[in-house]
């Protein structure tokens, strides 16, 4: 099975670009991917529970995974939002600093990132290191990296060092040489298939996985596996 870990429905407020959760799914037989973590753009740009709503309805449709966003900009909702999705068992949270225009740096990225690893959650982080690491570090935290770009691999790779909990998606490793760095120094256990399908060419990052070094078993853990352990799911 091949799942995704970087889905996105809902209309993208800046570009007008719209994808219904029928329509990524037809992405999704085309590409094949059989499934993944879907977020919804509603909530993270403008109104968050009914965005939240909208990705666990698309989720239950199709046996894709919730992701719950929430909004940054109003701190307070956030911690309730987060709440709520651990009572709703949904082990999965989407940030988006850079979209909702919050500095990386900015305390109360630090604060709630702390609070959902306290409630046990994957963080899944529109950035990179670069923009938003800091903010990360030092509080056990698990996390993927959904704008990791090769360039900056080899900080990704300093920092899991003692950062057990930091991942990566595959999206903008699409360089020469890249995965088979990161599996040298961190393990495919970092690694987790993500290509944003509709919003970006899944067909580039697929080319990659199949032109990859990777071994049977560290392709089960780099398409799926990874991304199971992290959400909490068997299958």
């Amino acid at each position: 099975m091949i799942a995704d870990c970087d889905l996105l429905i809902g209309r993208e407020i800046i570009s007008g670009m719209r994808q219904s959760p029928d329509q990524l799914a037809d992405r999704l037989t085309q590409a094949p991917i059989d499934g993944g973590a879907v977020a919804s753009l509603r909530a993270l740009q403008f109104d968050v529970r009914t965005g939240n709503d909208e990705a666990a309805v698309a989720a239950q449709r199709y046996g894709w995974w919730p992701v719950y966003g929430i909004d940054l900009r109003d701190p307070l909702g956030a911690e309730q939002e987060m709440d709520r999705a651990a009572d709703q068992g949904v082990r999965l949270l989407r940030l988006a600093p850079g979209r909702q225009q919050i500095a990386g740096t900015a305390p109360r990225l630090r604060i709630l990132v702390r609070r959902a690893t306290e409630l046990g959650m994957t963080l899944l982080v529109e950035g990179s290191t670069v923009d938003v690491g800091a903010a990360m570090l030092g509080l056990g935290a698990s996390v993927v990296f959904l704008d990791q770009h090769f360039y900056d691999l080899g900080e990704f790779i300093l920092l899991a060092r003692d950062e057990p909990g930091f991942h990566l998606s595959t999206r903008l490793l699409g360089s020469p040489g890249a995965w088979e760095l990161l599996l040298e120094h961190a393990g495919p256990e970092r690694l987790l298939l993500g290509t944003r399908a509709g919003w970006f060419e899944e067909y580039a990052v697929l080319d990659q996985l199949e032109a990859s070094p990777l071994t049977p078993e560290e392709r089960e853990l780099v398409v799926g596996g990874n991304l199971r352990r992290l959400a909490g799911r068997s299958s």
